[in-house]
């Protein structure tokens, strides 16, 4: 039986390790369950998506995805001070929280904190990991093909199906 390569289509489990430019580990999921997503559905950042396409079950790799391809670039203008009491009463804060906003069009937009003064707060759209080059080492552990609801939904059930 020949092995399915990874493609759009595929449900793809990865055990991985996210260094970033410094050396430091950022996340991994060795020791723990693999990640598993459908490929080709935007579940990922679209430079690991890309470097995975092909790769087949068993494989290593390296992959080095720059900002561009990753969580974007750092926008200054993505920051905003506001009050404190914008936030809920008692609320403990912390640079790197994420709070979901509404957006222009009411949907949900995550914020994450920055920083944390007295009477104000430092927020930005920016994603923790913009502007950073993201190192990933990755060992595909299994490669199927995705269910017919699960192209539909754009996302991986688990086993038994879904429930929404």
């Amino acid at each position: 039986m020949t092995q399915l390569a990874i493609a759009d289509g595929t449900v793809v489990s990865i055990h991985y390790t996210l260094t970033l430019e410094d050396g430091t580990v950022a996340d991994t999921s060795v020791g723990g369950e693999p990640l598993t997503y459908l490929h080709g559905a935007a579940n990922i950042v679209p430079g690991l998506e890309k470097q995975l396409t092909g790769l087949k079950a068993g494989a290593k790799a390296q992959a080095d995805v720059p900002p561009g391809e990753g969580y974007g670039e750092y926008d200054p203008e993505g920051e905003e001070v506001v009050p404190r009491k914008a936030f809920p009463k008692g609320q403990k804060l912390q640079p790197g929280m994420m709070f979901h906003t509404q957006g222009e069009g009411g949907e949900p937009q995550p914020l994450w904190v920055k920083d944390v003064g007295e009477s104000e707060v430092t927020v930005t759209y920016n994603h923790p990991m913009a502007g950073r080059t993201l190192r990933f080492a990755v060992e595909v552990v299994e490669v199927r093909k995705a269910t017919r609801e699960e192209m539909e939904h754009g996302h991986v059930h688990g086993p038994g199906g879904h429930h929404h």
